[in-house]
């Protein structure tokens, strides 16, 4: 079954259990795999399907940032829950130990000595990364080992 597929097979389970979250999270990911397809012009094959949630993902991230920042605990909390939804279809996430010695590889590899060089070094290290990996907390440990060296 495709991601597509469970998607919409798990918002009928959430339906008929009264769950209203995770259904109406479900519904917009529905939604925003279904623009995916359109922006596409095809059906979505699983890895697309993946960068489209990780999208949605990383703008309930966003907003739960700027929602508590402005105070706003209620929608912090919609929020949350939506991330929870959404992060249930997502690959794990690799640790911070793991991600470091891909970081280390990567900057080595690209030749990298300085802060000058992050974009040499941001490029080839999220195609590694391939989504199991924060994009911000990559470039946070980018720049940190590049400040250092």
């Amino acid at each position: 079954m495709t991601i597509v597929e469970t998607v919409r097979s798990q918002m009928t389970v959430a339906w008929k259990a009264g769950d209203t979250t995770r259904r109406n999270t479900l519904r917009l990911m529905i939604a925003a795999l279904d623009n995916g397809r359109i922006a596409a012009g095809h059906e979505l094959a699983d890895d697309e399907s993946l960068k489209v949630l990780q999208r949605e993902a990383k703008q309930r991230r966003d907003s739960i940032e700027e929602f508590a920042k402005g105070g706003r605990d209620d929608l912090v909390a919609k929020e949350r829950d939506e991330l929870g939804v959404i992060e249930g279809f997502l690959p794990a996430q690799m640790p911070e130990d793991e991600l470091r010695a891909i970081v280390q590889s990567t900057i080595a590899e690209a030749g990298a000595s300085g802060p000058d060089d992050l974009g040499k070094v941001m490029g080839p290290l999220m195609g590694k990364l391939a989504g199991r990996a924060d994009g911000k907390l990559a470039n946070q440990i980018v720049r940190e080992l590049l400040a250092s060296t």
